[in-house]
C-alpha cells in the first residue's frame, strides 16, 4: 500500500516576463516515512528549481490512489463514498476515500475516475470532485532491472551451490570449491 505525503515547498520563481516572485507549491510524494518524503522531495525540487528553496511543511495525505494520465493539465481531488455493512452492529457505515485524477476539466476527470474505479465491485457515490492545489505527483518507482548491486554483495546465483551428494545420516553435504576447480576430481575420488 502506498503512503502519500503532501510537501509544501517555498522558493523564488521567475515568471515569463522576468519578474521574480515568492511561490508556495504543494507536491505529492510517495514515501515510507516523513524522512523519506523529505529526502525524495529535496531530490525532485533540486532538479526543477534554481537557487534556494525551503520545505515548509510535510503531512500525510488522505489520498489512497492516483490516476495519472499523459494528457492532463490539472490534478483533481475526488471524494468517493462507499457504504459497507457492519455485521456485528448491524448498521450501515459510510467510508470516504480520496483519489487524485489528472485531467483537463471536471468532466474528463469524472470519466477517468470512473474508468480507474472499474475494479470496485460495491456501489459507490462520487461525493465531490474539485481542482486540487497539488502541482505535481512523484510516485515511488523502483528500477529493479537496472539497479546495480552494492560492492559488498554478490548475485544469488554465485552464492548458491548445488548439493554434491546426500548421505542418509546427514541432511545435505556441500563440497567447497577449490581454487583450481577440483570439484570433479573430488567427486571421482568419492565414487
Amino acid at each position: 500500500m502506498q503512503t502519500w505525503f503532501e510537501c509544501k515547498v517555498k522558493y523564488v520563481k521567475v515568471d515569463d516576463d522576468g519578474r521574480e516572485r515568492k511561490v508556495s507549491e504543494v507536491y505529492l510524494v510517495d514515501a515510507v516515512t516523513f524522512t523519506d518524503a523529505e529526502t525524495r522531495i529535496i531530490q525532485q525540487v533540486q532538479t526543477m528549481v534554481r537557487g534556494e528553496f525551503v520545505i515548509d511543511n510535510i503531512k500525510k495525505s488522505n489520498i489512497i490512489e492516483i490516476f495519472p494520465h499523459e494528457v492532463g493539465e490539472w490534478w483533481y481531488k475526488a471524494k468517493i463514498g462507499i457504504v459497507t455493512i457492519d455485521e456485528n452492529a448491524g448498521k450501515e457505515k459510510k467510508i470516504n476515500n480520496y483519489f487524485l485524477v489528472a485531467a483537463d476539466d471536471i468532466k474528463e476527470a469524472l470519466q477517468r475516475l470512473e474508468e480507474g474505479l472499474s475494479y470496485i465491485l460495491v456501489p459507490y457515490q462520487t461525493a465531490s470532485i474539485a481542482v486540487s492545489n497539488i502541482v505535481d505527483v512523484f510516485p515511488y518507482f523502483e528500477d529493479k532491472v537496472n539497479k546495480s548491486l552494492p560492492s559488498n554483495l554478490k548475485p544469488l546465483a554465485q552464492v548458491i551451490q548445488k548439493p554434491v551428494f546426500e548421505d542418509e545420516d546427514l541432511d545435505v553435504v556441500y563440497l567447497a570449491e577449490n581454487e583450481d576447480n577440483e570439484i570433479e576430481e573430488d567427486l571421482e575420488d568419492l565414487e
